[in-house]
């Protein structure tokens, strides 16, 4: 039998550091990512999509954000099996409840928000693991040793922490052991919490996140296709589910034609419009060169992009001959350059801001100068 592996939908992300325009876009990726491994089960004829935790970022999301996922899901001739993670944890009275109420009479969609085992095919068992509270000391998956499963083919456990490096004394909340396939006779164990897709074993993995929402790696959302068969190892093939690309890059600049050459570069090798690019800048240029380079990054690189973010703090602008010049005529201009020049060469923070005052007095008569 095929799976989809997926986790960490985290359903209803508000993304608060971004403009209103941005966020909606980026809330709404994160239900069209439902729809992509609907489309992915259908293409890949796989009956259950296995979500290993966290398909909500809290425990109390909008009445709409469960509605919207509910009517997601409902669409596709597929079951789903959804486990409560850290952020949505399973409590009495909580999120799962509402979940449930808003969901009846759809018996495609299941919560797996007890440690039960459930068959869901003739000799296929699901073993969940729920959190039931946000943080536990406890391996969660410790419980599948004792599970029975009887006239098991097939057992898929699905579990929502973090693998404990061998030989950890257990102080990290949500822990589980890297054999835990092994140890309870696993033919494969879902998992969830890390957002990257990651190969703990060839019995274990991590799926990732269907839609990428930070700026951790350059990878698009992603979910596995897993091919079951009792007694073999699991054949695991990952597939794009995201939309947006997050990038960070940092870019040491020798001179601004090579480093327009390096943009050009990425500009050609991404989809512009679906790309969110943390760009750290550093090295030693010309103030000309600094004002440039930056005012290109402002009025065209941000408007390719669907997110620019720009830390240049440490691309240090050291004025040349030229960029005094410029200035040197134009009398007290002039003489403030001069000196601002002489505090820049100094140590301490007072350089700094020295060269952030030489940089804006740069920048002030330029503007003048164009207009």
């Amino acid at each position: 039998m095929k799976i989809i592996h997926s986790a960490d939908w985290q359903l209803g992300k508000s993304f608060g550091r971004f403009e209103s325009a941005l966020r909606s876009v980026l809330t709404e990726a994160r239900f069209d990512a439902i729809d992509a491994l609907g489309h992915a089960a259908a293409q890949h004829d796989a009956r259950h999509i296995v979500v290993a935790g966290d398909v909500f970022d809290t425990e109390g999301p909008e009445d709409r954000t469960i509605v919207q996922a509910i009517s997601r899901m409902a669409r596709y001739d597929c079951y789903w099996w959804l486990l409560p993670g850290n952020h949505d944890f399973s409590r009495n009275g909580g999120l799962w409840n509402r979940f449930r109420q808003r969901a009846t009479g759809n018996d495609r969609i299941t919560v797996l928000s007890e440690p039960k085992p459930c068959e869901i095919e003739a000799g296929i068992w699901i073993l969940p693991a729920p959190l039931i509270f946000r943080h536990s000391l406890e391996d969660p998956t410790e419980v599948f040793d004792t599970m029975q499963t009887p006239g098991a083919k097939i057992r898929l456990g699905v579990a929502h922490g973090s693998i404990r490096d061998f030989g950890a004394q257990g102080d990290t909340k949500n822990q589980i052991t890297p054999d835990r396939a092994k140890r309870s006779n696993l033919d494969y164990l879902a998992l969830g919490d890390w957002h990257g897709m990651l190969r703990v074993d060839a019995r274990t993995w991590y799926s990732g996140t269907p839609e990428t929402d930070r700026f951790q790696r350059d990878a698009p959302g992603q979910a596995l296709v897993v091919e079951l068969r009792s007694g073999d190892e699991p054949v695991v093939t990952p597939i794009r589910t995201g939309r947006f690309q997050w990038l960070k890059r940092e870019c040491t600049i020798h001179d601004q034609a090579s480093f327009e050459a390096d943009l050009r570069q990425l500009l050609e090798d991404i989809n512009s419009s679906d790309t969110l690019l943390d760009l750290t800048l550093d090295g030693i240029v010309s103030l000309g060169e600094r004002v440039s380079i930056l005012r290109m990054l402002e009025n065209d690189l941000r408007h390719r992009l669907r997110y620019l973010e720009v830390n240049a703090d440490n691309l240090i602008a050291q004025p040349s001959a030229d960029d005094l010049d410029e200035l040197a005529h134009e009398g007290i201009l002039g003489a403030a350059a001069a000196q601002l020049k002489a505090l820049s060469e100094a140590q301490g923070p007072e350089a700094i801001t020295a060269r952030r005052a030489l940089e804006r007095l740069f920048i002030e008569y330029n503007r003048e100068e164009r207009t």
